[in-house]
């Protein structure tokens, strides 16, 4: 196929792994450089140096794009345990998609901007408290 094939790969395969370690540990700042350390080892294992920079780009995007979606499941009153377990599924899933051809490449755009739009439709934190002012 050739070297775009598999930059897209890596490039879904660290998007996957990015999710799957917000899944884990759900703040993205924590699990940003374990997953792009993995996904760019991993990638310059089995394929070269532009993949394992992809491999790291990927990690990086998923776990930003994945954390708004953790952290309002969890504002929300989601489980962490339920949580976890489909966003690990979810994160199988884009493991799987990006063997396709092109699939990683969309999912290392799709998964920030979800992230990205669910941020910005998020209520202000402390909204409520300007009821509570006396005019």
């Amino acid at each position: 196929m050739g070297a775009w094939y598999t930059i897209g790969l890596f490039l879904g395969l660290g998007t996957a792994l990015g999710v799957a370690c917000v899944a884990i540990v759900p703040r993205a700042l924590l699990t940003v450089l374990p997953a792009a350390a993995v996904a760019a080892v991993l990638g310059y294992v089995f394929s070269g140096t532009a993949q394992a920079g992809a491999g790291a780009i990927g990690a990086v995007l998923g776990s930003f794009g994945a954390e708004p979606v953790v952290t309002g499941t969890l504002r929300r009153g989601g489980t962490r345990g339920g949580t976890a377990t489909l966003l690990l599924g979810a994160a199988i899933v884009l493991a799987g998609l990006a063997f396709v051809p092109v699939l990683g490449y969309v999912e290392a755009v799709a998964v920030p901007l979800f992230g990205f739009r669910l941020r910005r439709r998020a209520p202000d934190r402390h909204a409520g408290l300007r009821t509570l002012a006396k005019d």
